[in-house]
């Protein structure tokens, strides 16, 4: 597996690339807080986000006062690494108590949370299904884990997921284990040209058939 890089840009800005890809810059940061603050609104106390990135998704949580947890899966060390040692933004992160970073992959992450314990799960681990950064993050998509995650998750619990466009499938699948599912469109300014970003959720985890 490749691992993060990170481009500073003549603007001053900050580009995070994997596996030679780009993720996300630190410009554009709008849908990683729509991704916090919806479930904020909703009263999430106690999050699981999969994905730390440059750190936004996590900030805005934390922002929150009633906000008691936010645990953080990142498969890449170094991002934690650069952090802390202020090569990029995020230092700050670390003096929150109620910040648990924990370095894996998500999907390895999850089964270690006991079940029924969270109000939200956030995975903003790659481009999307149809945008693989990595092939094996194929399965953060499929029927197992999304199942995986809503046991993990309480009564009125969510689980909403980043992506770079809408997907069919996806909706299918939270639809499987959901009571509620939602798609929201995000248009985003990127270097000049507008695009749209998309959040995938599942409200209200259905009892396991």
């Amino acid at each position: 597996m490749t691992g993060a890089s990170i481009r500073h840009r003549d603007d001053g800005s900050v580009e995070l690339r994997v596996n030679g890809l780009f993720v996300m810059d630190d410009v554009e940061t709008s849908s990683e807080r729509v991704l916090a603050r919806s479930v904020l609104d909703a009263g999430a106390y106690d999050v699981l986000v999969g994905g730390l990135g440059l750190g936004f998704t996590a900030r805005e949580l934390l922002a929150d006062p009633s906000v008691e947890q936010v645990i953080v899966a990142e498969i890449h060390p170094e991002i934690a690494d650069w952090m802390r040692d202020g090569i990029i933004a995020g230092a700050d992160l670390f003096i929150d108590p109620r910040f648990d970073l924990r370095i894996g992959d998500v999907q390895e992450i999850v089964p270690t949370i006991p079940a029924a314990c969270l109000d939200a799960i956030l995975l903003d681990v790659d481009n999307g299904p149809d945008s693989l950064v990595y092939a094996d993050n194929a399965r953060v998509y499929h029927s197992e884990f999304i199942q995986l995650c809503a046991s993990r998750l309480r009564a009125a619990g969510h689980l909403s997921l980043w992506s770079q466009a809408d997907s069919a499938p996806v909706r299918a699948v939270l639809a499987e284990h959901f009571a509620v599912v939602t798609a929201e469109s995000l248009p985003v300014n990127l270097q000049g040209r507008t695009e749209n970003y998309w959040i995938l959720r599942g409200q209200g985890p259905k009892a396991p058939r």
